[in-house]
């Protein structure tokens, strides 16, 4: 079955061509989207430690992507891959070579050890990134002072106050893309 794709500057309704360009304006079918902060990846759910390096690595690759608001196809074209290989990494049906790997990393922008550390090291960087935030550091010294129920308490009230922060930030972002799409049209 083809793909029927909008052209987000020209509008013009079409299949997907063979170099995923616009047949009228010439422009790219699936814009490359500008590369996010770091600070969103924290925010993506931790690897389970029990898991296979090779799962890992596919779980990895998928948040990142998907932090990234990247499609398989645009990091395909990124590492200049078939769309198919990124789809086989991510599902843990293929391992990246250390060549490969090393392009998907500088595709998505980051490091190569960043793809490939173990539940342990991640868990580390994490423990360190809290203790170099004086106010994170000063609650983390005296949450085991507090009773259980007290402690239940705060953190089930951080976890509200962080979902309702994510959900501003998904309503931001989709007002920004709907401006940007009205400017572009």
């Amino acid at each position: 079955m083809r793909e029927v794709l909008r052209c987000e500057f020209c509008s013009l309704v079409q299949f997907r061509t063979a170099n995923s360009m616009c047949r009228r304006c010439h422009k790219a079918l699936d814009p490359v989207e500008p590369v996010r902060g770091v600070a969103e990846l924290a925010s993506a759910p931790a690897v389970v430690a029990g898991e296979e390096s090779g799962l890992r690595v596919a779980q990895l690759v998928k948040e990142i992507r998907k932090a990234r608001h990247m499609s398989q196809r645009q990091l395909a074209s990124r590492m200049q891959v078939p769309r198919t290989y990124i789809s086989k990494i991510e599902n843990g049906k293929a391992m990246p070579t250390l060549t490969s790997l090393e392009r998907l990393a500088d595709a998505l922008g980051v490091e190569v050890s960043h793809l490939v550390r173990d539940g342990r090291s991640q868990r580390e960087e994490e423990i360190v990134a809290i203790h170099a935030d004086p106010f994170l550091a000063e609650v983390a010294q005296l949450l085991p002072q507090l009773e259980p129920l007290h402690r239940s308490m705060l953190l089930s009230q951080v976890r509200e106050m962080a979902r309702e922060q994510l959900k501003a930030q998904a309503r931001e972002s989709v007002r920004l893309q709907s401006m940007a799409r009205r400017q572009t049209a």
